[in-house]
């Protein structure tokens, strides 16, 4: 059976790109993606988004992880709800968004399981975390020892995400070295108040911040690529103007959509194969 898209087309890796559930202006709810994420998987990884609704339990993650080369989860203004890392009750007013709680989490054990590319940036960094059984800090600025990671919300946006904020060292050895040889301190930018408490099960570190805060880390026993960061590298992205040149989070997004491209390869070629067997039977 041959493909309605053009061959072009057909031949980039399909890649979900978790939304949140928003009310706008109007109170009207609706999904929502940045195009910052839209735009680092179409031009930085090389993919074609698909945006995955946070519709829970109504998306069976093992039947849409089939369709899918790879998973890119966003970050957002919302943090995850405390009791699914036994956490304490969030300050009254705190940002929520349970309906992606329960769509994405379900989703990050089915995509590791599957073998499905996953790159987790800032909330997505988080969520890795907390669905494999890590816990999270709520507020990190006020643990003794961390620096204070939120952006300056005086600033114009692209300075708060072009600011290289702190140093990260990379963990020699690791995904994100391997990725990145040319230095074992990268500069990066920090727009986050929430962090990782404790390390889930099968999780090993790729980066540290320097006051220790973990920054990145990797699925130890990952099929294929399995990656997560507190930054921001998808801002290379944003369609607006003044957006400096970070190659750093360029080879981040390249490696991750070389794995989705990996996937895609094996994955149409065994649906291909399928096909012609029952053709010939």
């Amino acid at each position: 059976m041959s493909s309605d898209l053009p061959a072009s087309v057909s031949s980039l890796p399909l890649i979900g790109v978790n939304a949140c559930s928003q009310r706008l202006p109007e109170k009207h709810p609706f999904f929502i993606v940045g195009e910052k994420y839209v735009r680092a998987v179409s031009d930085g990884a090389g993919g074609i988004p698909l945006v995955i609704p946070a519709l829970g339990a109504q998306i069976p993650p093992e039947q849409l992880l089939e369709q899918l080369d790879g998973l890119l989860l966003t970050g957002s203004p919302s943090n995850i709800e405390p009791h699914h890392y036994a956490g304490e009750p969030s300050d009254p007013g705190s940002e929520h968004d349970p309906q992606r709680d329960a769509t994405t989490l379900p989703l990050i054990r089915a995509a590791v399981k599957a073998g499905v590319p996953i790159l987790g940036i800032c909330r997505g960094f988080q969520e890795m975390n907390v669905a494999l059984g890590g816990t999270l800090y709520q507020k990190v600025h006020e643990v003794e020892g961390y620096h204070d990671h939120r952006e300056d919300k005086t600033t114009s946006i692209n300075a708060q995400y072009n600011t290289l904020a702190h140093p990260i060292t990379l963990k020699a050895g690791g995904v994100l070295a391997s990725i990145w040889p040319h230095a074992t301190e990268v500069q990066v930018n920090s727009l986050h108040g929430q962090g990782i408490q404790t390390l889930a099960p099968g999780l090993q570190v790729e980066a540290v911040a320097d006051d220790g805060l973990i920054e990145a880390f990797s699925v130890k026993q990952a099929h294929r690529f399995a990656l997560a960061v507190q930054w921001h590298p998808e801002w290379q992205w944003h369609p607006d103007d003044g957006v400096g040149e970070f190659p750093f989070y360029r080879a981040i997004l390249k490696a991750f959509g070389d794995a989705c491209r990996q996937r895609h390869i094996e994955r149409t070629t065994n649906r291909t194969g399928k096909h012609n067997m029952a053709e010939i039977l």
